[in-house]
């Protein structure tokens, strides 16, 4: 198995790079997002690697970090995700923005992945909810809240809130992180509109 490969960028296809070891050229697969953040032709470059070895083919993957490659084997956990989707998904979110969409319950932002339709952004998020805090890096208390949003068990004004800075164009997991703020100084027992005029407030700094 190659767990890595070091050399000199050969050149780029639609989806891979061709890798020069030592004189050998290598095809990799990667997101988009990593062959744009590749050096040009003829300059050195390291990608970690995953291989997939079946009987009539070995293709190599390649990721800029050892978490872009976890979160590569982790999505194909998934009924559904196979190397296609799993690639397109990391080239749609890096690999700390996805794991925070996903412990956020954010199945939108999953969904804007090619080939992630609505009912596979959702089994994403519930067969991966569990294992994504782990790489995110967002507040626990935050996560916690988006859950009891998503289970329907927040107290229904910060539910109101959440909802109503959604319904005006942000993004969950900004408008839950908005409110979780405000509601350290604002109190749990504060009215939706409290909430949403202080969240406001908070997004705009």
């Amino acid at each position: 198995m190659i767990g890595k490969l070091k050399g000199v960028v050969d050149s780029f296809g639609e989806d891979f790079v061709i890798l020069d070891v030592s004189g050998v050229g290598y095809v990799v697969h990667c997101s988009a997002r990593t062959l744009q953040r590749l050096p040009q032709a003829g300059a050195p470059a390291e990608l970690a690697i995953e291989t997939h070895v079946r009987e009539d083919m070995i293709r190599l993957y390649g990721f800029r970090s050892d978490a872009e490659r976890e979160w590569f084997r982790l999505l194909q956990t998934v009924q559904g995700v196979g190397s296609k989707v799993a690639l397109g998904l990391l080239s749609v979110l890096e690999p700390d923005a996805l794991a925070s969409a996903i412990a956020m319950g954010d199945k939108t932002a999953v969904a804007r992945a090619p080939g992630v339709g609505p009912r596979l952004a959702a089994r994403i998020v519930a067969e991966l909810k569990d294992k994504a805090p782990a790489f995110a890096p967002i507040d626990p208390a935050l996560i916690a809240l988006s859950g009891a949003v998503e289970d329907r068990t927040a107290p229904q004004p910060v539910a109101d809130a959440i909802s109503a800075l959604v319904n005006l164009g942000y993004p969950q997991i900004q408008a839950a992180s908005a409110i979780a703020a405000v509601l350290k100084g604002a109190g749990e027992a504060a009215e939706a509109k409290t909430l949403i005029r202080l969240g406001l407030r908070e997004l705009a700094r």
